[in-house]
Order: structure tokens, then C-alpha cells, then sequence
């Protein structure tokens, strides 16, 4: 069995990161969601765990950043074409998040990147490994 992988963000408020991140398309498993604490679906192997910042500050043992003046981390997805990126990127700006950077479009890889609610940085990827250069110094 692979490994599973679940990432742990602090948000300002759980039902808010919900609301934004249900209309993207994603899932919850109910099973790990509380008032303070949800469980974001990715895939079977890897998981987005919201955490209201006062309990993340108690996992996190240290002082939590503040997204908003810097990253913590770029979290990127990736998508089947690229307009799934657009249409996801678009649904993430039509929903509460905010824009980030200009897309990315290196012929083999296409990407847009934005902010969720409470300033974590997202992108949403679309690799076609057949286009990839054979030549890295192409």
C-alpha cells in the first residue's frame, strides 16, 4: 500500500474553508471533520487537514505563519487538461479566492495558481509527459 500523505492547514474558519472548497468539487470524509477540524479529500491517498488556527497552533508547536505576509507552502494539484485547470482556477477565483500569479504555459505544462480564503497559495497543474523536452537543456 502506498504511503498516504495528509497535509495540515490553519484556517480562520472551518465552515468558510468548507463552503470554498466544496465548490471545487471536493469531498469531506465526515468521519475527521468537527467544528474545529476537517477532513479534505484528495484521493485515496492524500488528505487536506483544515484546522481552526488555535488547534493547529497546538499540533504546529510553534508560532503559526501568517499566509497572508508569506508562503508557507505552494500546494499544487494536478489536473486531466488544460481546461480543468481553467475551469477549476476560475471556480477558485468565483468562490472567495483571490489571484495569485499569471498562468504558467511551458507547452508541456500548464498551470494557474490563487489563494484560498485565508491566503494559502493553491495551483492547479496539467502536465502532458509526452510533450515533455527529452533534452534538459531544451
Amino acid at each position: 500500500m502506498p504511503p498516504m500523505m495528509f497535509v495540515n492547514l490553519p484556517v480562520a474558519d472551518p465552515a468558510r474553508s468548507r463552503i470554498f472548497f466544496e465548490k471545487l468539487g471536493f469531498r469531506f470524509d465526515a468521519v475527521f471533520c468537527d467544528q474545529g477540524t476537517l477532513c479534505m479529500i484528495v484521493n485515496d491517498a492524500t488528505m487536506v487537514m483544515l484546522h481552526e488556527r488555535g488547534r493547529f497552533a497546538g499540533y504546529a508547536a510553534g508560532r503559526v505563519a501568517d499566509p497572508t505576509t508569506g508562503r508557507e507552502a505552494l500546494l499544487a494539484i494536478s489536473a486531466d487538461s488544460r481546461s480543468e485547470v481553467d475551469r477549476f482556477a476560475d471556480a477558485a477565483l468565483a468562490g472567495g479566492g483571490s489571484f495569485l500569479r499569471d498562468a504558467d504555459d511551458l507547452g508541456f505544462m500548464y498551470c494557474r495558481s490563487f489563494c484560498d480564503p485565508d491566503g494559502h497559495a493553491w495551483e492547479i497543474v496539467f502536465m502532458d509527459p509526452a510533450s515533455i523536452p527529452q533534452n534538459p537543456d531544451s
